[in-house]
């Protein structure tokens, strides 16, 4: 069977979960990372593996990379997963239409998606919920305002960087100090009130066609993190929450969305008023969660590259929940003070309903994979630089 669909960025654990929901469905793909070790390359729903230039350290060479390997084999649809590939190729959004199914948008929408500000501001003229939030304009502005905001407070950069650049001043001083060592890195970010911890985070993963009209839904609470501050979920579960999922399809039908996307929103437990923290405009990396719960974001994007029409998939299996194990749900353990009063237990590896990240029966060798994946950290350049991206 000849490769139907290529794939990026095969060390992150939501591209193992899109390898494994396209193979199950018989679908053949082939999955592209810079370096031979990488997790989802070890899956038996992987029919083929590249090996391509880096896209950080050589991007031109990547984009030509791309169109070669979708020029010479014949592909259904095209999914960039990282944020890397996903801007370099959107750049080339009209090329690379011409080779496959791309489902996504083109730059200019994909850069405003990921603008906290942009998205923020728009949030508020439609009347989502966001928490309290100073825009600074002129660095100038710190001193005035250092005195009067409700300590503590998170400093943010204006586009999405993971937990890059993400502090916590709890006095003036700190919030001078913290606030200029963000700005030479990510110039003038955000300062937001910090919505209690207690507060559960929540995400509303959608997905629209074309003509922005919504093909599927699907919303999940975190239930663990990493860092336990604040960061990727390592525990969470599925559930409804209309309200969340409402406003999710409210801000990106007003982006005119096409693909897939993520709108993660917090719980003020305050008042009970759920706040919009950001847009993720590409696939997430607790996916396997909707899959495992009956929302196979891939193969409905696969259908769409065929031209099917089908009804929007708006019902699920609630309860549902995924680990993150290797390493993420490890390290929270370790970094959690309370980690002997985890619910659920931290120890409780014979839940039913409880499915893996990256640990599977039906498909082993990933969790090898994965593993082994961290030797690239030593040697590989491109991945030394993935990894400080993310701490």
């Amino acid at each position: 069977m000849h490769p139907q669909v290529f794939i990026t960025d095969g060390h992150w654990r939501k591209t193992l979960a899109a390898v494994r929901a396209l193979g199950e469905k018989g679908i053949s793909v082939t999955v592209g990372e810079s370096t031979r070790l990488a997790t989802a390359c070890f899956s038996k729903y992987c029919s083929r593996t590249v090996v391509y230039p880096s896209p950080i350290q050589s991007p031109s060479k990547f984009i030509s990379f791309i169109k070669k390997e979708l020029s010479r084999h014949t592909y259904q649809m095209l999914l960039p997963m990282e944020d890397e590939t996903l801007g370099l190729i959107a750049k080339h959004h009209t090329e690379f239409a011409h080779l496959t199914y791309l489902p996504m948008v083109s730059f200019d929408k994909l850069e405003f998606a990921r603008s906290k500000d942009k998205i923020l501001q728009l949030a508020t003229r439609l009347g989502i919920p966001i928490p309290r939030t100073w825009y600074i304009e002129d660095i100038s502005r710190i001193n005035e305002l250092k005195h009067c905001l409700p300590y503590p407070v998170v400093i943010k950069p204006r586009m999405s960087s993971g937990a890059v650049g993400i502090s916590y001043p709890k006095n003036p001083a700190e919030l001078t100090h913290q606030y200029f060592s963000v700005h030479q890195r990510f110039p003038y970010p955000l300062i937001q009130e910090l919505i209690p911890i207690e507060g559960p985070g929540y995400g509303a993963s959608i997905l629209l066609d074309e003509n922005h009209q919504v093909k599927a839904s699907f919303v999940h609470k975190r239930l663990r993190e990493y860092p336990v501050t604040g960061g990727a979920s390592t525990l969470r579960e599925s559930v409804r929450y209309d309200d969340i999922r409402d406003m999710a399809i409210s801000l990106l039908k007003a982006l005119n969305w096409f693909g897939v996307a993520m709108v993660e929103f917090k719980l003020d437990p305050r008042n009970g008023v759920p706040k919009l923290m950001e847009i993720n405009p590409r696939f997430w990396g607790s996916l396997s969660l909707a899959v495992h719960a009956g929302v196979n974001f891939p193969y409905l994007l696969y259908r769409m590259s065929r031209g099917e029409n089908f009804k929007p998939v708006e019902h699920y299996e609630t309860g549902k929940r995924c680990r993150w194990l290797l390493p993420g749900d490890i390290l929270h353990f370790i970094c959690n003070p309370e980690r002997m009063k985890l619910r659920p237990r931290f120890f409780n590896f014979r839940d039913r309903n409880t499915s893996y990240d990256i640990l599977s029966l039906k498909d082993p060798l990933p969790a090898l994979g994965r593993i082994m994946t961290p030797l690239t950290f030593l040697y590989d350049h491109d991945m030394k630089q993935r990894l400080k991206t993310r701490k």
